[in-house]
């Protein structure tokens, strides 16, 4: 998620204030200052809370906390992952926090993990300040940490994947690119055949706009397109969709029974949100984002 300029002068007992959409805001009270810095593409910031633990936000919109983000990552990571059966390679577009590697790197039949992330700084301040989300994936040897624009990456690469996995910020700012027909084709070009593509989409509640938009623009490109949900706590708004998209409709309705075959064998026991059942119910949408899929 992305948004306006940083609010200046935060400090202990402070409130940091989110205003992603109009007339609503969120509040987090801030015990602590860990960092900030306006970066070479926006501006970051690290503090504490009592509730969420330790917080990072880009340009003034919370994108990751210590508390939760185990829903998001565990979901943009596993269900693309499980769902192919015989993924080996996967491209991360964004992610610099390391949580979607770290996930991806828990299946042992990923062989090569490429992680192109715009801005080094989100790396090595979320290495230094957040540890406990990238843990050791950084260090891993299938791991390939590439600092470069991601829309570009896809653009000029002769690499090929078994799955796209793009944790962006919303389609404003540094991450309006990687929501356009241009991009979404060149993720296409980049995928094995029956290759799956993942993308944060927005809180449908607040962001119909974007389902559509993201649903409209990928079909030209994907035979199969469509949306799973997630619920995490600190983005405001209720369920967030997560896009979907691949040429292999199947990929969808792996029936129950192979899933848990398949997370048994990744030996995914000790997730914190994904499981088999979840899988399966995830592509079940609620009825007021059904008119926005056309």
């Amino acid at each position: 998620m992305s948004g306006g300029p940083a609010p200046a002068g935060l400090g202990s007992g402070d409130w940091f204030q989110e205003k992603l959409f109009p007339h609503v805001r969120q509040t987090f009270e801030i015990t602590k200052v860990l960092f900030r810095e306006q970066t070479e593409h926006q501006d970051l910031i690290i503090f504490e809370t009592p509730t969420y633990g330790r917080v990072l936000a880009l340009d003034s919109i919370i994108q990751v906390t210590e508390r939760d983000e185990f829903v998001y990552h565990e979901m943009m990571a596993h269900m693309p992952i499980i769902a192919h059966g015989r993924a080996r390679r996967v491209l991360i577009v964004g992610g610099g926090d390391g949580g979607i590697l770290r996930e991806a790197l828990r299946h042992k039949s990923i062989e090569h993990v490429t992680m192109v992330e715009i801005d080094r700084a989100v790396v090595d301040m979320c290495l230094e300040y957040m540890p406990s989300i990238p843990k050791r994936a950084f260090r891993d040897r299938r791991a390939n940490l590439v600092i470069a624009d991601g829309a570009r990456f896809v653009a000029e690469t002769d690499e090929r994947f078994d799955v796209v996995i793009v944790d962006s910020t919303d389609p404003m700012g540094p991450g309006e690119v990687l929501f356009t027909e241009r991009f979404y084709r060149n993720c296409h070009r980049v995928l094995t055949p029956g290759g799956i593509l993942v993308n944060q989409n927005g809180v449908p509640f607040m962001q119909a706009d974007e389902v559509t938009m993201t649903y409209r623009r990928r079909r030209k490109s994907f035979k199969d397109v469509g949306f799973y949900v997630a619920a995490v706590p600190s983005y405001y708004g209720g369920l967030m969709t997560l896009g979907w998209a691949s040429d292999n409709p199947r990929l969808r309705h792996v029936p129950a029974a192979t899933i848990a075959r398949r997370v048994a064998t990744a030996g995914l026991t000790r997730t914190r949100y994904y499981t088999p059942a979840i899988h399966n119910a995830a592509f079940a949408l609620p009825a007021f984002v059904l008119p926005h899929i056309r």
